[in-house]
């Protein structure tokens, strides 16, 4: 099981997302999600976020919060535990990334892009007092067919 970072910047009342549309064999193609990557050997989650986010955006992260641990199944595609972060205090400015397209997105127009169901899911729990969690996410293709929050079934 691959281990990987995601992380979503906060400015106001927009998100930092990622529309996946610069590579076809991307299992993320299409979808917008935040920002991250695989965690390289001897690397910390917490290294990975901040390096992955300054090579993705040109932003340096600056105290990012751990917000919780996403397993992600799917019997399309590898099964990764994704480490998730929020980022509101960062420096830089935004550059293009060779992963996709960038954009600041309001919070209210989060629920008209195409994204994972699971990723809806999770983003509605960062804005709750909610200190850390553990989301399993099951998919069959690109339909999310089980959620559990804490190790019970969660609906949003």
């Amino acid at each position: 099981m691959k281990e990987t970072t995601l992380c979503y910047l906060f400015r106001n009342d927009e998100v930092l997302l990622m529309h996946r549309t610069f590579k076809d064999n991307d299992p993320n193609h299409g979808k917008w999600i935040g920002v991250g990557g695989h965690i390289e050997p001897g690397e910390t989650p917490m290294a990975c976020i901040i390096r992955e986010t300054l090579e993705e955006t040109g932003l340096t992260l600056k105290n990012p919060v751990a917000k919780g641990k996403i397993l992600f199944f799917s019997d399309a595609c590898e099964n990764e535990v994704m480490h998730l972060f929020v980022g509101h205090d960062f420096d830089g400015l935004l550059q293009p990334s060779d992963e996709g397209q960038l954009a600041w997105i309001k919070r209210t127009a989060i629920d008209t892009l195409p994204m994972w169901e699971g990723d809806r899911l999770f983003l509605g729990l960062l804005d709750q007092p909610i200190p850390w969690f553990i989301m399993e996410l099951t998919y069959r293709g690109d339909r999310l067919i089980k959620a559990l929050l804490n190790g019970k079934p969660y609906q949003g």
